[in-house]
């Protein structure tokens, strides 16, 4: 049947019947679902915070509800703290600041938080008896509301960062919504892959810190020649000896010029395409010409093996490279001579005590900026090619290990995105 039905006499009769593709066994042959507005669904709420004390708050894209200071570096709210709006758990609160994940602005349900003080140009709002809120979260998580939002947009961000969206254009939008009980059994089905998520974010986690803390143990700290830890084979092999990494290595970087873009071309990697997780992304990328590509390689062509290292914007994100076929701009190339091996120095580059060192460096520059001649200058202590050969297979099999459990953390994100398609029928947008 077609999703268009026969016009009546009201526009919610003139709606089509919304089904999703998947139901649940005892809700197939259920009536379809029933557009419902914010407004029907939810009471706005006015409260303010006054006299009471309680956390300011803001809402970044993506992660939820954070504390102000904690995103602005202090807390904002100022003379205008009273005028805050009191928002409890389980509350949702629209932010009207875009955002790449969330152009027409994002919606969040406050958790575990208890009370706290939303900024009073924020949304806020409460379902009412009836309405799932996990139901309706995964709604906002799909964007529903951006969706009917974006006709609503007249201009881009006001001089506070935030849409021309009234409270009337909000509570306007319409979530297609089933009878309670489906709403509940779909909540439960979305927050056992939320709990699977969580727990494999958790394992992440661990493993990240697990490394963190080997790391700190397997490299010698800053004015020191012998780590803490070391394997039992190399217990008696004395102390590592430090150079200057330009000593050891071959260190350039890449073009300084700025060469034309094309639709089709070469890659022309920067800092910003080295990955904090040691990986490189070659989809945003721009393209350049052929010639510029054979020009720019000719003092700094990147084969396997290499090192990456940013030097402008993003100082560090070292990355191991494992395919050719680009050029670079601004990132330094450390190229391997013999006596100091890149897997090693790779996991060095990642560890705190290079970091601490770059930091001082880098201080009072207006601009983060760490110049070829620093980076030829890093004091690299090293043991010999043996130990150096062990520290980086213990380590690279931890990245490994990581990047395995990443896969598995994607993989169940993009299960609920898949399953959230067929579970919530799809609207057309008017």
């Amino acid at each position: 049947m077609s999703s268009k039905t026969k016009t009546t006499a009201t526009k919610e009769e003139a709606r089509p019947a919304l089904v999703p593709k998947l139901r649940f066994p005892e809700f197939r042959g259920a009536e379809g679902w029933t557009p419902v507005t914010l407004k029907k669904a939810s009471t706005p709420i006015t409260e303010r915070v006054g006299e009471r004390k309680l956390m300011p708050v803001s809402i970044s894209a993506g992660i939820g509800f954070v504390p102000q200071a904690e995103k602005f570096g202090r807390d904002i709210s100022g003379n205008q703290y009273q005028l805050y709006t009191l928002v409890s758990d389980g509350d949702f609160v629209y932010n009207k600041g875009n955002s790449l994940k969330f152009p027409q602005g994002c919606v969040y349900q406050l958790q575990s938080w208890g009370q706290v003080a939303a900024p009073h140009v924020f949304i806020c709002f409460r379902l009412k008896d009836g309405y799932s809120n996990v139901f309706f979260q995964n709604c906002f998580e799909q964007n529903m509301h951006g969706k009917q939002l974006k006709k609503h947009i007249t201009s881009g961000a006001r001089s506070n960062g935030l849409l021309n969206i009234s409270k009337e254009e909000f509570f306007g939008v319409e979530i297609p919504t089933p009878r309670p009980a489906e709403q509940q059994k779909i909540a439960e089905c979305l927050s056992a892959v939320d709990e699977l998520m969580a727990a494999q974010a958790r394992k992440v986690d661990a493993l990240k810190t697990h490394k963190k803390g080997l790391m700190q143990q397997l490299f010698p700290r800053e004015r020191e020649t012998q780590p803490r830890l070391r394997f039992p084979e190399f217990q008696n092999a004395g102390e590592w000896v430090v150079s200057e990494l330009g000593t050891l290595s071959d260190v350039r970087d890449g073009t300084h010029d700025s060469p034309a873009f094309f639709p089709t071309g070469r890659p022309l990697v920067t800092s910003k395409n080295l990955r904090p997780n040691g990986t490189l992304d070659l989809e945003n990328v721009s393209l350049i010409s052929e010639e510029d590509y054979e020009q720019i390689n000719k003092r700094s062509k990147v084969t396997v093996g290499d090192i990456l290292f940013g030097m402008i914007g993003t100082i560090g994100n070292p990355v191991l490279i494992k395919s050719e076929g680009f050029a670079i701009k601004n990132v330094a190339l450390i190229k391997e001579l013999g006596p100091l091996l890149n897997a090693f120095l790779v996991q060095l580059l990642q560890s705190r005590y290079v970091a601490a060192i770059f930091a001082v460096l880098n201080t009072g520059n207006s601009q983060k900026f760490i110049a070829l001649g620093k980076i030829r200058g890093l004091p690299v202590p090293a043991p010999s090619l043996p130990e150096q050969e062990r520290i980086a297979s213990c380590l690279s099999s931890l990245d490994a290990l990581i990047t395995a459990e990443t896969q598995k953390l994607e993989a169940l994100k993009t299960h609920k995105k898949g399953l959230m398609q067929q579970l919530f029928p799809s609207p057309e947008e008017e």
